[in-house]
């Protein structure tokens, strides 16, 4: 048995794999003393621990660990994800991690350097959830941003322009939640999407931006915030396109930090 765990700010991953056996898991990162309990009880010869929370882990073990940098976990794991779900792409590649925070690395010759990021992330998407929509779950969050309409809720360029007046599309966002309501409360769907939209619309403009400057063509997403959220993906999707970038989204992409831990503390053949 070898292991790879990813403690994040809000949830730890881990990449297991038994002989031919590769087996993921999630746990929340509230919930250390159970990571331990579980890292423990599976007894791993090779250990890799990567992520902000690695050294406190690392702390409530008894077993050796080889402890990795988070973004050169990031690196390995996505090109081992690559290698089995797009083996045509080549670097050099932006790779977004959307977690709690996004950071945007360039994938480039033998190695990953950060290049940018955000404090936009899955802690905004729960912060704003939290106070917009009664405490809704992640996955409420999503189902609920899946049936609504942001546009009720964002002020939109053609809600201040005449057609042909600025050159830029009618449908595009001038103001995130900047929509006048008056005393009108916008129904839960609709905020979800605002926020999915606040979110995908400018980690994607943060992201095409940084592309731009490095001479990078495609954009790969991945990270925890993206698990089953198909109303950011969308935004993600379409914003990239926009400006001329090629978005891809990782399959299980949230495991990425945890498998290049695995792959780098020996756990993974080559």
């Amino acid at each position: 048995m070898a292991v790879g765990v990813d403690a994040g700010a809000s949830l730890v991953k881990l990449a297991m794999q038994e002989g031919a056996a590769l087996r993921n898991e999630l746990i929340p990162a509230s919930a250390l003393d159970v990571v331990a309990e579980r890292v423990t009880k599976l007894g791993p010869h090779r250990l890799g621990l990567t992520g902000a929370g690695a050294g406190e882990l690392a702390r409530r073990l008894e077993a050796e660990s080889v402890r990795v940098t988070e973004f050169s976990a990031w690196g390995t794991g996505v090109r081992r994800l690559l290698a089995a779900q797009r083996p045509d792409v080549s670097e050099p590649y932006l790779l977004v991690s959307l977690g709690t925070g996004t950071s945007v690395l360039l994938a480039q010759g033998l190695g990953v350097s950060r290049v940018g990021g955000t404090a936009l992330g899955g802690g905004t998407l729960m912060g704003l959830g939290g106070l917009l929509l009664g405490g809704a779950s992640f996955d409420e969050i999503i189902a609920l941003a899946a049936r609504g309409d942001r546009r009720r809720v964002d002020l939109l360029v053609s809600d201040i322009y005449r057609p042909g007046e600025i050159a830029l599309a009618g449908d595009a966002t001038a103001a995130n939640f900047g929509k006048p309501l008056g005393r009108a409360s916008p129904p839960p769907e609709d905020l979800a999407n605002a926020i999915m939209g606040l979110l995908g619309e400018n980690v994607a403009l943060i992201c095409t931006g940084l592309a731009a400057a490095h001479g990078v063509r495609r954009i790969v997403y991945g990270g925890s915030t993206l698990r089953g959220n198909r109303p950011l993906r969308d935004v993600l999707t379409l914003i990239t396109a926009a400006f001329g970038r090629e978005p891809l989204f990782l399959d299980e992409g949230e495991f990425a930090g945890a498998l290049g831990a695995l792959e780098l503390a020996g756990g993974l053949a080559s």
